[in-house]
């Protein structure tokens, strides 16, 4: 998830190094698009820098979803806590927030950073490539920034995301357009509304909304199919 053009040539370098983590993921099996590389730990900087204000408005993203004192909600490659600990603060004392990543030392980032942010309503989930190791049926939802582009194995995380969800749950992704090609992201690291939707849809889910109210990204917001009745019935 980073950006060329008008990025320094710190931040360039830094992203270089992230995707240089996990190189040639392959395709997804549904759309062929390429599936990118992980931001490692060497980029965190770049997680955390002060343009992404602008160039995301993660305030108005979560506006857009209603997020509500009590809440129990999951931050699926939550980095260093960019977005966690701004759900730590809607979902309030009596909320929850489940902060999930890959990498040991983003999740001690996160921790010390939730910490000196005075936040002990998150819990740091070190997932694995096919699992994100979220207690089952317990999520109100499930937020992705960024994230499923680069999940290594899709489907199955996308199964594991699904039991995760209480029945009215939601499954939120940020994306980069795709369709825009004036947002300045490499192409593998941005995603189209009809992507997702061929994606995501023949594993339980329905693309319920769309909202395109952020500078570059979608907000895309998928909630669970009804259960199809047996034959018969």
């Amino acid at each position: 998830m980073w950006a060329y053009g008008t990025m320094t040539r710190r931040y360039c370098l830094l992203a270089l190094a992230a995707v240089s983590l996990v190189p040639g993921q392959g395709e997804h099996p549904v759309t062929g698009r390429q599936i990118a590389g992980v931001m490692g730990v060497q980029g965190a900087d770049w997680l955390n820098r002060p343009e992404r204000e602008k160039e995301e408005n993660p305030e108005g993203a979560l506006d857009a979803l209603a997020i509500r004192p009590g809440m129990v909600v999951a931050d699926v490659g939550a980095g260093t806590g960019y977005m966690s600990l701004r759900l730590a603060k809607r979902v309030g004392p009596t909320g929850k927030v489940y902060a999930n990543d890959l990498q040991p030392e983003m999740l001690r980032r996160l921790r010390a950073n939730a910490a000196k942010a005075g936040f002990t309503n998150i819990e740091t989930v070190q997932g694995e490539e096919a699992d994100p190791k979220l207690p089952p049926g317990q999520m109100d939802l499930v937020l992705l920034v960024d994230v499923y582009h680069e999940f290594s194995k899709p489907r199955e995380m996308i199964d594991k995301i699904r039991e995760a969800l209480k029945p009215d749950g939601r499954l939120v992704l940020l994306e980069y357009r795709k369709e825009d090609p004036t947002v300045p992201i490499r192409e593998e690291h941005k995603m189209s509304v009809a992507e997702v939707k061929a994606e995501l849809e023949p594993q339980g889910f329905v693309l319920s909304k769309v909202i395109e109210t952020l500078p570059r990204q979608h907000i895309l917001i998928l909630t669970k199919a009804a259960a199809k009745a047996a034959p018969g019935h």
